[in-house]
């Protein structure tokens, strides 16, 4: 899943669009600082959604009398994996499938178990995953209203029917879903599409919806809890072939970081954040403009949480 750019400047203007998150601070994300052995660092991606989770597994972390410190808005894979490795941050809001194809592009798991045991396969050997909860957000192709009209196309068509129109629509997305293969290079492969153009922009954010709903681009990677979707008449085409994989949240941690309070605290967070769940704190945040803390905070409570 593509939910981050190198871009540490369009991480800024993402935080200003999406409404800022209480666990901002002022460090430096990627200054390098270790966490203490009494505090838990929580990391998230430059996107709403990893924010919001990112304050989530924080104040459940909280709860528990753990001190936590947050590095918001870092970028993308490629930086956030490498600061775990080296105890930077201690804790990131990970999405399955993304993950392993990162690690291992090639590897296809046909359930939820065997693509935590291939991850666990390639991960470095100071992290660790724990639980996956039930919520998935994936990668998708969407198009815009007056592109579905004009071929045709509902939430029940499949990615393989834009293969005759794709030559003439530009896709857009974040600039890593160029060359990846849950990206381009996949929808080449598995499904023979090949776009008249790509339009880099940002990690499924204001960027990408804005340049869809201008029609700037005529089909872009959405993430499917995102409330643009429904707001804007967004039709999300099917994902037959399942190039996208699963996209479970799940936490991905410094081993030595975190001790068992906090590990059975995240694992009490996942077995509770369903995708319903997700879409709508999705939707506090994106829609309604709430802060990501304050979304995080009242959820837990009601979870029994917080």
């Amino acid at each position: 899943m593509y939910r981050g750019t190198a871009a540490v400047a369009l991480a800024a203007a993402t935080a200003l669009l999406t409404g800022c998150s209480s666990s901002d601070d002022t460090s430096d994300p990627l200054k390098g600082d270790k966490a203490s052995g009494d505090s838990v660092v929580v990391g998230s991606n430059n996107f709403a959604e990893s924010i919001l989770i990112a304050d989530i597994y924080g104040e459940a972390l909280k709860a528990k009398g753990i001190k936590v410190t947050y590095k918001p808005n870092i970028g993308s894979r490629e930086t956030t994996y490498g600061l775990l490795k080296n105890g930077s941050i201690s804790v990131l809001p990970e999405y399955n499938g993304a993950l392993l194809a990162y690690l291992d592009p090639k590897a296809t798991p046909k359930t939820i178990a065997a693509t935590t045991s291939a991850i666990e396969a390639k991960l470095d050997s100071k992290l660790t995953l724990l639980e996956p909860a039930p919520a998935q957000d994936k990668d998708s192709v969407t198009v815009n209203a007056a592109t579905a009209k004009k071929y045709n196309l509902t939430d029940k068509s499949s990615v393989s029917d834009l293969k005759s129109a794709a030559k003439d629509l530009v896709i857009g997305a974040s600039p890593e879903f160029q060359t990846r293969r849950q990206g381009l290079v996949g929808l080449k492969s598995v499904y023979g599409l090949e776009f008249k153009s790509f339009k880099a922009l940002d990690a499924g954010g204001p960027l990408t919806q804005a340049a869809l709903k201008k029609d700037t681009v005529q089909a872009a990677d959405i993430f499917t809890t995102d409330p643009t979707i429904s707001k804007e008449k967004f039709v999300v085409l099917q994902d037959t072939e399942n190039l996208f994989g699963f996209e479970n949240i799940q936490p991905l941690v410094y081993k030595s970081a975190l001790s068992q309070k906090g590990v059975d605290a995240l694992n009490a967070v996942s077995a509770k954040l369903d995708t319903t769940t997700l879409l709508d704190l999705d939707t506090q945040v994106q829609s309604q403009n709430k802060d990501p803390l304050d979304v995080a905070k009242a959820w837990l409570k009601s979870a029994g949480l917080g």
